[in-house]
């Protein structure tokens, strides 16, 4: 495992624990984790669920933003720009390549805003209607 350099140790941790709280509200309404922080050469996908069977099957693409507290960028809404919106969008056309029985599934996309301790608010789901 590569170590991380002191500044950046505590973030990952924060977007680690931030994607885990994510995965866990989602699991609660009964989506299953497919992937946690898939890679491949154009980016990566933090998780990819997926709910239901067969021909009615959806698959959730979901892309973690945590963030100490609120600011000008809607607690890390901004940070969702067009460069992070096409790698993901890359990263997704990879995955659906290597998993073509997943090609009937329904593909949504969905931006966790979620506000890390001392806050207590809640995540923030924003679905993402276009990628690019």
């Amino acid at each position: 495992m590569k170590s991380m350099e002191p500044r950046n140790r505590g973030r990952t941790l924060d977007g680690r624990w931030a994607e885990q709280r994510a995965l866990r509200l989602l699991q609660g309404q009964g989506w299953r984790c497919l992937a946690q922080r898939w890679r491949c050469r154009y980016g990566e996908i933090d998780l990819l669920m997926v709910k239901g069977r067969s021909c009615r099957m959806r698959l959730l693409a979901v892309e973690v933003k945590a963030r100490r507290r609120l600011g000008p960028d809607a607690g890390g809404l901004a940070a969702f720009h067009h460069r992070k919106r096409l790698r993901l969008a890359r990263a997704l056309a990879c995955w659906q390549a290597d998993h073509p029985w997943m090609a009937t599934a329904g593909l949504e996309v969905v931006l966790a805003l979620v506000p890390l301790a001392p806050s207590t608010r809640p995540v923030r789901w924003v679905m993402v209607e276009r990628l690019i």
